[in-house]
C-alpha cells in the first residue's frame, strides 16, 4: 500500500482545463507540474526571464509548502525559449538555491504553451521524516 495521494493547485485555468494539479504528495516524495509564469493575482506575465523565473519558483515553492512543512527540493527542470536567458534563469535558480543545491537541467525548446513565455520549470522534492502534512 502506498498510501494517500494529496493534491494541491495553484489555480492556474490550465489545470482544471487541462486536468492537472499542480503538485502531488505520494509517501514522501513531491513532484510539482510545469510550472508557468503565471502570476495568481490575474496580472500580465512579467517581461523579463530573470522575473519569470522566479515566480515559477515561488509558485514551485508555493505548492510545496502546501505539501510539507519541512521539503528539499532534490531535481529541477527548466525550459527555456533561448539559449540568451539561460543566465537570467540560472541567477534566479541559484538565488532560490544558494546551498542545498538540487541537481538539475536546463533545456531549450521551440516554444512554450503561450508565446510571451520565457521559462517553465518542474521540480521534485522530499519531505524531511516526521514532517507534518496537511489533511487532504
Amino acid at each position: 500500500m502506498i498510501g494517500a495521494v494529496k493534491r494541491v493547485y495553484s489555480g492556474s485555468r490550465f489545470e482544471p482545463e487541462y486536468g492537472f494539479c499542480r503538485a502531488v504528495r505520494i509517501g514522501d516524495r513531491i513532484l510539482v507540474a510545469g510550472t508557468a509564469p503565471i502570476p495568481q493575482d490575474g496580472s500580465p506575465t512579467p517581461e523579463g526571464a530573470y522575473e519569470q523565473a522566479r515566480l515559477c519558483l515561488e509558485i514551485m515553492h508555493t505548492a510545496i509548502e502546501a505539501l510539507a512543512t519541512n521539503a528539499t527540493v532534490l531535481r529541477t527542470r527548466m525550459f527555456i525559449t533561448d539559449a540568451a536567458v539561460a543566465a537570467d534563469v540560472g541567477r534566479a535558480h541559484g538565488e532560490a538555491y544558494p546551498s542545498d543545491h538540487p541537481v538539475a537541467t536546463m533545456v531549450v525548446v521551440a516554444g512554450l504553451l503561450e508565446p510571451e513565455w520565457l521559462v517553465e520549470m518542474e521540480c521534485e522534492a522530499i519531505a524531511s521524516t516526521g514532517a507534518a502534512t496537511p489533511e487532504a
